[in-house]
């Protein structure tokens, strides 16, 4: 395991992963409390097509033209649904749900196009599907963690805004606080986080980066301040352990450990979780029955003595 460590790209995947795994999880948490938790699985399915077509443009695979694309098409994706949703009587879930289904139906058939082209099956561009972390060269891990980093500092500068923008948007208007221009940047940031993602972990599990260590970490605190740093923990660990995972085994793909490490983290949280967690709920239920039994006994006797 220690030469697995000191390989110097094993290394800077386990960082990339985690530090992934960290801004997954404070977006995660804002996407939480908006109630946009499919939000992030439609625009990491809108980012395909523009994954693809910057490839079919640019003709090599350079992550970082490809991720130029990929937020494009993410942040058509995010228009396509505000635009639905309020020039129609479809609700918000079912224009995402729209937009997930065709973008990624259109994004499927631009990639069998692209892997009948010349040098298009050996490109890897499948492993955006999935997710190939162990395929990422060095320059798309600084790329990836770069990126990663600023969505991190982006929201920890902002932290009293935003916490402002989620809970109390009447007052963040009253002292002058865009609503437009914050609901923009976070979904800036939102679709910056998945784009940047689906190298590693793939469109399909991005998904699951961004909600469930934001769910997990909700059944820890009432505190968003806690929520987020929870959240932003829960991510890293699990981006750094399923790497790890990963590398201990052959052909063993990175994305999907990641994603069942998470779970793993969820499960603890769903038992144990001070907030509503399943054991808390059966000890706080056995406790009232007994103190429902214990006063009964008190008031029989009372008036067996009266």
């Amino acid at each position: 395991m220690l030469s697995i460590l000191l390989n110097s790209n094993t290394g800077w995947v386990l960082l990339s992963t985690m530090i992934l795994g960290i801004a997954a999880g404070t977006i995660g948490c804002m996407a939480y409390w908006k109630r946009q938790n499919l939000m992030s699985d439609a625009l990491s399915h809108a980012a395909l097509p523009g994954v693809v077509i910057a490839f079919l443009i640019i003709g090599e695979k350079n992550l970082l033209l490809l991720i130029v694309g990929a937020a494009i098409s993410a942040l058509i994706g995010a228009f396509l649904i505000q635009w639905i949703t309020t020039a129609s009587r479809i609700s918000e879930d079912s224009a995402m749900g729209m937009v997930l289904a065709i973008f990624y139906g259109f994004g499927i058939m631009l990639l069998t196009v692209a892997n009948r082209s010349a040098g298009g099956n050996q490109s890897g561009l499948d492993g955006f599907i999935y997710g190939q972390a162990a395929a990422m060269v060095r320059t798309d891990v600084i790329t990836m963690l770069l990126l990663a980093l600023l969505v991190v500092f982006i929201v920890f500068l902002g932290f009293k805004e935003w916490k402002l923008y989620l809970f109390d948007q009447q007052f963040a208007k009253g002292i002058g606080l865009s609503i437009k221009g914050m609901n923009t940047l976070y979904t800036a940031l939102l679709v910056t986080t998945i784009v940047v993602g689906i190298q590693a972990v793939g469109v399909i599990l991005m998904a699951a980066m961004l909600i469930i260590p934001a769910v997990s970490a909700r059944y820890w605190t009432q505190s968003f301040k806690v929520m987020i740093l929870l959240s932003a923990t829960f991510g890293g660990l699990a981006g750094a352990a399923g790497t790890l995972i990963s590398a201990l085994g052959s052909g063993l793909p990175t994305g999907p450990f990641i994603v069942v490490v998470g779970a793993g983290f969820f499960v603890i949280s769903l038992v144990f979780g001070k907030e509503k967690g399943i054991l808390i709920n059966y000890l706080q239920f056995k406790l009232h029955q007994r103190t429902e039994q214990t006063n009964a006994q008190t008031l029989k006797q009372e008036g067996w003595e009266k």
